[in-house]
């Protein structure tokens, strides 16, 4: 974003929710993507290379910003268990191993991670909102938000109503999350925009903004249930938008990517790209994470690889 941009965003900061008209214009005001370039920028980012020490501290790093999940209908609460002890111990033979940064499940199994994470310190994310649609009526949205704090969750994320945002209605959505914010009490709110569903790079720009002027603590590309899920590129504007939104209003903002990220090659791109677009102050669990599961067991095989030089077996490691 252009230095005038952000020193519109900084003035227009305060009313711009003073109307429907004012949020449309603020958010039509913003600075078009340029796709070409974006995508330019991601990849070439993505060919960065970095030495070993380097590559062992990014393993251990990406291992603290893991959200392990599990959103199927057949979750059980032996699944549940299992995957909570998982996060606090992913690599039962070695104590050395870092922590997960959180364990994320449907409201009805909060309370179950709850007890097993106990003082671990891994967070206990619940999924709210009528996910992955965000097809309900409001009070339904809210009481699912209430329901999943009462048991214990530390973080909710949320689904925006894309139907709303696509068809202009952006001060319905901005309302939208500003009321489950406040349903989520002292959790930390998540805003899922299901990027695969936005057609284009200007409104991922714009829901960016949309969702962080309301009050999100981080935002989120994806449910994991559509396709495509994360991407460098749609990431890469999400890491603009924090990075000129904190320049604006002196707030930090958190970026999740969600869905498809699943070996350690991968996620270090996306590290590269948090360090050299938003700052290194977003290279910490409390600002960026990776929606993932899969994603974890290949970072435990290159984490063992790096200090054993061998791979381990498949089965090593458990299956979530």
């Amino acid at each position: 974003m252009t230095d005038t941009s952000t020193t519109t965003a900084a003035a227009a900061y305060d009313d711009v929710t003073s109307s429907d008209s004012t949020l449309r214009r603020f958010l039509h005001g913003l600075p078009g993507v340029d796709q070409v370039g974006a995508e330019a920028r991601a990849a070439s980012l993505g060919t960065r290379s970095i030495k070993t020490s380097a590559k062992e501290f990014a393993i251990d790093l990406a291992i603290r910003m893991v959200d392990l999940t599990t959103l199927e209908g057949a979750d059980t609460v032996g699944k549940v268990t299992a995957l909570a002890n998982k996060a606090m111990r992913p690599d039962p033979a070695d104590p050395s191993c870092p922590q997960a940064a959180a364990v994320c499940v449907y409201p009805d199994m909060v309370a179950t991670a709850k007890q097993v994470l106990s003082s671990s310190g891994i967070k206990v994310a619940a999924v709210a909102t009528a996910f992955p649609s965000g097809r309900a009526a409001m009070d339904i949205k809210l009481a699912d938000t209430r329901d999943a704090v009462e048991a214990g969750a530390d973080e909710i994320d949320m689904v925006i109503d894309r139907g709303a945002f696509l068809s202009g209605r952006y001060l319905q959505v901005f309302e939208e999350i500003q009321a489950v914010k406040q349903a989520c009490g002292q959790a930390h709110l998540k805003v899922i925009f299901e990027t695969g569903e936005l057609q284009t790079y200007d409104n991922v720009r714009r829901v960016s903004w949309l969702a962080m002027l309301a009050g999100a603590d981080f935002i989120k590309t994806s449910t994991g249930k559509v396709q495509p899920a994360a991407t460098l590129p749609v990431t890469l504007v999400m890491l603009e938008a924090v990075r000129d939104f904190r320049a604006a209003t002196g707030q930090m903002v958190g970026v999740k990517p969600a869905g498809g990220i699943r070996n350690t090659k991968e996620a270090i791109k996306y590290l590269v790209m948090v360090n050299e677009v938003a700052g290194s102050d977003w290279l910490d669990p409390d600002w960026f994470r990776f929606g993932a599961s899969s994603l974890l067991n290949d970072l435990l095989m290159q984490r063992t690889k790096m200090q054993t030089g061998r791979y381990s077996g498949p089965d090593y490691f458990t299956l979530d």
